[in-house]
């Protein structure tokens, strides 16, 4: 029997919401297929931070690594999605369940009923700096999220990244969870060696672990 796939990845296009005051992400066709070129060639430009990606550690320390830099390890291996629809405006310490994260390498929030792929949302919930020093404690490696950000968009001192900082732990925002039960799966979500970047694009899937 075939192991299911989630695809928790979204699609990057003209209706993708953007960071307010990040530029247009654009693709265009360069190259158009026709009777004297054997095929189409295109580009991107894009904000690093656009839909579905992984923050670099230089994203919020100038002394982090940048993409390329960064270990793949993080990126893939077990993890628990847990459902925090029920928080207020920030994922608190007693919202969460935390014999269900007890040894949880990796964890990814859910947070939306349906994600907001066509309009930005500046009300996300945020986690609270203090579900992320628990998480460190007990030597969890990247936290997930389905929203643009762990912080606040208004957050000025970003304290649950430096919490995340403080642990060399890894951040992945912007995961489609709609469809995905709670429980236990494999996460790949790799992101691009991109030299100097403070963020890179993934594609993010979940496996269904084998029993």
């Amino acid at each position: 029997m075939a192991t299911r796939i989630w695809d928790i990845t979204q699609r990057l296009g003209k209706r993708t919401p953007l960071w307010p005051g990040e530029p247009d992400l654009v693709v265009q066709r360069n190259v158009q297929l026709g009777p004297d070129c054997p095929v189409n060639i295109g580009q991107v430009t894009a904000p690093l931070h656009a839909g579905t990606h992984a923050d670099a550690p230089l994203h919020y320390s100038n002394e982090g690594v940048d993409s390329a830099g960064s270990s793949l390890e993080p990126y893939i291996g077990p993890c628990v999605v847990v459902d925090m629809r029920h928080a207020g405006e920030r994922v608190e310490v007693e919202d969460c369940d935390w014999e269900a994260l007890e040894g949880a390498a990796r964890v990814l929030f859910r947070t939306y009923a349906t994600f907001p792929h066509d309009a930005w949302d500046e009300n996300f919930k945020a986690i609270a700096p203090e579900v992320i020093e628990r998480l460190r404690v007990g030597r969890t490696v990247l936290i997930g999220v389905d929203t643009p950000s762990l912080d606040p968009q208004s957050s000025k001192t970003m304290d649950a990244h430096h919490e995340v900082l403080a642990g060399d732990m890894r951040i992945l925002e912007g995961l489609v969870l709609d469809d995905v039960p709670p429980g236990e799966y494999e996460l790949i979500a790799l992101p691009l060696p991109l030299e100097g970047a403070d963020a890179s694009p993934v594609r993010a899937i979940l496996r269904e672990l084998a029993r």
